[in-house]
């Protein structure tokens, strides 16, 4: 615990302290294969994956079957215990989850731990162990070990994303309209508008040979399928950062009956101020002024929207500007907005 604790204070961004904590996580959780991912705090969308698994070449497949299995889904364990077992909690019958039936059950995998993170400021992470044949399920203590980790982890993940907002102001990209990639049903990519490849190549460089196709594509377009089969609730959206205060929203549309389309643009200013009020965990009041001085308004001018007096604006203000380590009201909305 001490060294998962030391890891989480070292002010690491989400992927290093994600790679450094399965090597920790390990020496007292045995497991063969790992996917963790970001998730978008408000609609718990994944993003940013992290993965080791022997079936990354079927990657649109585990996507869909991961959204549309009811098993220990991380939206789930959020409002519950913050770890599933897939042997423990499908009563020694795994065939119950989608996902172990259709794709995990063909890899030897044995059992699956599932762990989320997540606070009042939204779900940030989720986490799946698979332990393959000859291993032994997981247990109890196992259970126990994760879930003693879950809160101190999860603020770090939080702090983490806080991180992207420290970044210089993306420079201006003009030009570069929404993107669109069309999906079928089962997440293989047809087509895509013309303006697509021009903004992949900018937004999401890759090595040669490798697709450039986002996996929070996937996501999002699975997240539908599980709204539409009734699986969840949450949006089929969400908010990534890329690089350099760049942050784009990615949204999944029905189209047809065959096709999903995935939208790709520029997160808006309202979204931006929305993700920077979670991962710094201003209160709902702050939130709520943060928003107002967007709009450019003064002190006496918040006090009369928000039914306060200055005094306490000027506090309120003074708690944002202690949780976000800024000065003045000019660089905190610049950090927020992304603009210079």
């Amino acid at each position: 615990m001490r060294r998962v604790e030391r890891i989480c204070a070292s002010g690491a961004d989400t992927r290093a302290l994600r790679v450094e904590l399965l090597d920790e996580l390990r020496v007292v959780v045995d497991f063969d294969a790992y996917v963790w991912l970001m998730t978008d705090p408000r609609d718990a969308v994944g993003v940013d994956p992290l993965a080791e698994v022997p079936s990354l070449r079927e990657l649109p497949c585990a996507i869909r079957l991961k959204y549309l299995t009811e098993v220990n889904r991380w939206t789930r364990l959020a409002n519950g215990r913050p770890v599933g077992l897939l042997q423990r909690d499908t009563g020694g019958d795994p065939s119950r989850s989608l996902l172990w039936r259709d794709l995990q059950h063909g890899y030897g995998v044995v059992d699956v731990a599932s762990v989320v993170f997540a606070d009042r400021f939204g779900c940030w992470s989720f986490l799946d162990l698979w332990r393959q044949a000859p291993a032994a399920a997981f247990d109890d203590t196992d259970a126990a070990h994760l879930s003693a980790v879950v809160e101190v982890i999860t603020t770090a993940l939080r702090t983490g994303q806080s991180l992207t907002f420290g970044a210089p102001p993306p420079r201006t990209r003009e030009g570069l309209g929404p993107m669109v990639l069309l999906l079928d049903n089962q997440l293989q990519v047809h087509s895509q508008t013309e303006a697509t490849a021009e903004w992949l190549a900018m937004l999401l460089p890759a090595a040669p040979g490798e697709p450039l196709i986002p996996a929070a594509a996937y996501n999002v377009a699975a997240q539908l399928l599980a709204v539409e089969e009734g699986i969840d609730g949450n949006a089929p959206s969400a908010r990534v950062h890329l690089a350099d205060g760049l942050w784009i929203t990615l949204r999944a549309a029905r189209l047809n009956r065959d096709a999903i389309a995935v939208t790709i643009e520029e997160t808006t200013p309202p979204d931006r101020l929305e993700i920077f009020s979670r991962c710094f965990g201003l209160s709902s009041r702050e939130t709520e002024l943060l928003g107002h001085l967007a709009t450019g308004s003064d002190t006496r001018e918040l006090a009369a929207r928000m039914y306060l007096s200055p005094h306490t604006v000027q506090d309120h203000l003074k708690s944002i500007f202690a949780k976000t380590s800024v000065r003045n009201r000019r660089n905190l909305l610049s950090r927020a907005l992304g603009t210079r």
